[in-house]
């Protein structure tokens, strides 16, 4: 569980961030690692956070989804360029499936051409043409037409929950302030770094 003062900072940035007019502010990198160990990394979108940790959804059978499933330890990086001289924060620790019901939710709450795309695409597969997926996303279309749109079993939330989050403010010089948060059981402790 995220100790309450680390999700209000969270927050606090995050609310920064949106109000100076970021393009993409929920944007972070997730870095995964497969069954032999090695490192793929990508931008997706935070979906919320709580004391639980940090949510965003994708197709399970992805290359993403494959890796989370090999090796659960991620790492996340938020930057948010226009915040002071630059603002990060780095998040270690453990991704596990959100409840069914969180992520029936969530897609229920997304535009219907997402859901179409969610069912239509064979995320991270060779794709033949691009007619193939307009061909896909068509037969989808059809196949719901009229009916709300369910969400498929292969696509689903994910929570990352932290061992380990930092706090890295820009400065001037590179004399940065960066203040690091450690999970120890359920206890969190912090300490300054040096930059």
């Amino acid at each position: 569980m995220l100790k309450p003062e680390i999700l209000d900072t969270f927050n606090t940035l995050l609310d920064q961030a949106v109000a100076s007019g970021d393009p993409e502010p929920t944007a972070m990198n997730l870095s995964s690692v497969d069954a032999a160990g090695r490192v793929s990394s990508r931008i997706v979108l935070l979906k919320g956070a709580d004391q639980r940790g940090f949510r965003f959804f994708t197709n399970y059978q992805s290359d993403k989804g494959v890796q989370l499933d090999a090796h659960a330890q991620v790492a996340l990086c938020f930057h948010w360029k226009r915040l002071r001289e630059g603002v990060q924060v780095r998040v270690e620790g453990i991704v596990r499936k959100l409840p069914i019901e969180e992520s029936d939710a969530y897609f229920a709450s997304r535009p219907r051409g997402s859901q179409m795309g969610a069912w239509a695409s064979l995320q991270s597969q060779t794709l033949p043409t691009r007619e193939t997926f307009e061909q896909r996303v068509a037969h989808y279309e059809q196949q719901f037409a009229g009916y709300d749109v369910p969400r498929p079993p292969h696509w689903g939330g994910y929570v990352v929950e932290p061992d380990m989050i930092e706090f890295w403010y820009g400065a001037n010089f590179r004399l940065h302030e960066r203040v690091r948060w450690d999970r120890h059981g359920q206890t969190w402790t912090s300490r300054l770094l040096y930059p």
